[in-house]
C-alpha cells in the first residue's frame, strides 16, 4: 500500500493520546488502555468513512470509566435501601467500628484473655444470640450466601419441600430454585402458586427423602386474594415429627416484629413484616436474614438456629468462602450495639424511616421557594425487595415538566439521583441528608 494513501496514517501514537488526556483522575495504564481503544474504534471509524477525534474519544471512554469508580450519590428517589446506590448508608458508629478494623490489627480471631486463637465473630454470635432469642449464630456475606450454606449443610443430595408461591426471585439474579440447586438440594414444589396446605408438605416429606423443610418469605412481592399458607409452628411441628428441620429465610432481617429499639412502636409498614425472633420461638430451627436491609447494617448474611445446625453451617467448607472480613463484622457488631440499646436514630436506616411528614414538610417547602414546583402527599419505599406494597407518607416536591434534569444532575461532580413521573421530575427528602438540602438546590438551579 502506498504510504501516502494510508488513512490511518495521521492517527497520533498511543503516548501522544495518553498525553493529551492531562490529568483526568486514572492511573497511568488506565489511560493506556483507554488511549488503545480509542485508537481501535477510530481505526474502526476510517474503515467506514469517517473522521473521527481520537482525543474526544479517548476523553470519552477516561471519562466513563472514572464516573464508574465509586462516588457518594445524594439519594433523592425516597426508596430507603437501593440496592443501585448501595443500600443504606452505615452508622457513625458503625464506620468508625469498621474504620478501625481496616486500619489496625484487631482481635478477629484472638482470645485477649488467653493470648490463644479465638472464634471468629463471637461478640457478634452473642449479640444475635441475645437479640434473637436463638441458640447459636453465624454470619457470612449475604443473605443469599446463608441460605446457600443452610442447604449445603442439610440437603446436599436430598429433598427439600418448598411452597410453590414461595419460589422467589429477586434483583433478576437471586432465582431460589437455582441456589437449591447450587448447594446441592433437590427442589420438591408443594401446593399452588396461591394455596398451600400442611398436608402438602406432609406427603412430600412422606415420599422423598427430605433433607430440611424450607420456608422462604417472598419479601418482594405479595400474593393476595384466595390465599393460604401454613402456619409456621405448625410447619416446625411437622418438620419435627419427620425428624428433618425447618429453615425459615425471612429475608429482610427484622430482628424482632414488636421492634424494641422503638419508643413510637411498631409502624404499620411492618405490619407483615415476619421476626426473626418470632420464627425462633415458634420452633424454627434456623432463620437466615440480610444484616444490611432492615437492620441497617452492612451487606451481611446471617443465619441463627439451633447449636447443632448452626454448628453444622460452621463446619461446613463453604462457611470459609462464604465468611465475612472483620471491616464487616465490627461495623455489623456496632449496628447491633445501637438496636440492642434502643439506640436506632444512630441508624441512618431507621432514621429516615421514621421521620414524620411533619419533620419533612418545612424542607420541603424551603426547597420549593427556592425552586419552584409544588408539594404534594406521596409516599416513601423501603425498597431492595423489602416490605413490597407498603409506603411511608412523605411530602414531595414536584418540579413539572423539568423530568430532562435527571441525566443532567446525575452528570455532575456532585451526582443526585431524583425519580421521574412522566414528565415531571419528583425530588423525595426522606432519604436526603438536612445538610444536602442546599447542594440539591444548586445543582438543580445549575442543570437548568
Amino acid at each position: 500500500m502506498d504510504r501516502s494513501s494510508n488513512p490511518y496514517r495521521g492517527l497520533p501514537p498511543v503516548d501522544e493520546v495518553v498525553t493529551g488526556l492531562g490529568d483526568i483522575g486514572l492511573p497511568r495504564p488506565l489511560l493506556v488502555e483507554c488511549a488503545r481503544s480509542a485508537l481501535d474504534l477510530a481505526r474502526a471509524l476510517i474503515a467506514d468513512g469517517g473522521a473521527p477525534d481520537v482525543r474526544q474519544i479517548a476523553v470519552d471512554l477516561a471519562e466513563g470509566l472514572r464516573r464508574a469508580a465509586t462516588h457518594r450519590v445524594v439519594n433523592a428517589t425516597g426508596v430507603l435501601l437501593h440496592t443501585n446506590l448501595g443500600r443504606a448508608p452505615l452508622s457513625r458508629r458503625a464506620v468508625e467500628a469498621a474504620t478501625t478494623a481496616a486500619a489496625s490489627y484487631t482481635n478477629l480471631e484472638l482470645d485477649l484473655s488467653s493470648g490463644e486463637r479465638g472464634g471468629r465473630g463471637d461478640y457478634v454470635r452473642e449479640l444475635l444470640r441475645v437479640m434473637t432469642g436463638a441458640e447459636d449464630a453465624l454470619v457470612v456475606n449475604n443473605n443469599s450466601a446463608a441460605v446457600l450454606l443452610a442447604l449445603a449443610a442439610t440437603s446436599s443430595g436430598k429433598a427439600v419441600p418448598v411452597s410453590r408461591g414461595e419460589l422467589i426471585e429477586i434483583g433478576g439474579s437471586y432465582r431460589l430454585p437455582l441456589v437449591m440447586e447450587a448447594g446441592g438440594a433437590r427442589l420438591v414444589e408443594v401446593g399452588t402458586t396461591n394455596r398451600t396446605r400442611l398436608g402438602d408438605y406432609q406427603t412430600a416429606l412422606q415420599i422423598n427423602h427430605c433433607g430440611a423443610v424450607l420456608r422462604v418469605h417472598p419479601s418482594n412481592y405479595r400474593v393476595e386474594g384466595f390465599v393460604a399458607e401454613v402456619r409456621i409452628d405448625d410447619l416446625a411441628t411437622l418438620a419435627h415429627n419427620n425428624d428433618v428441620p425447618l429453615i425459615h429465610d425471612v429475608g429482610s432481617g427484622l430482628i424482632d416484629a414488636n421492634i424494641p429499639w422503638l419508643r413510637e412502636g411498631v409502624p404499620s409498614w411492618l405490619a407483615r413484616e415476619p421476626g426473626v425472633r418470632q420464627s425462633i420461638e415458634a420452633g424454627v430451627d434456623m432463620v437466615t436474614f440480610s444484616g444490611d436491609k432492615l437492620i441497617g447494617g452492612p451487606q451481611a448474611g446471617i443465619a441463627v438456629g439451633s447449636g447443632d445446625l448452626v454448628e453444622r453451617l460452621r463446619r461446613h467448607p463453604l462457611n470459609r468462602a462464604l465468611r465475612v472480613d472483620a471491616m464487616t463484622d465490627a461495623a455489623l457488631a456496632a449496628t447491633l450495639e445501637a438496636l440492642a440499646a434502643g439506640d436506632a436514630g444512630e441508624i441512618p436506616f431507621w432514621r429516615m424511616a421514621t421521620l414524620s411528614p411533619a419533620e419533612l414538610q418545612p424542607r420541603a417547602m424551603s426547597l420549593a421557594d427556592r425552586l419552584g414546583g409544588s408539594i404534594g402527599s406521596g409516599e416513601s419505599v423501603i425498597g431492595a425487595g423489602s416490605v413490597p406494597g407498603a409506603g411511608i407518607p412523605t411530602p414531595q416536591l414536584t418540579l413539572e415538566g423539568e423530568d430532562h434534569l435527571h441525566g443532567r444532575l446525575l452528570a455532575t461532580d456532585h451526582p443526585i439521583l431524583t425519580r421521574r413521573l412522566g414528565k415531571d421530575l419528583v425530588i423525595d427528602l426522606r432519604t436526603v441528608a438536612p445538610e444536602d438540602d442546599d447542594l440539591i438546590a444548586a445543582m438543580v438551579a445549575r442543570c437548568r
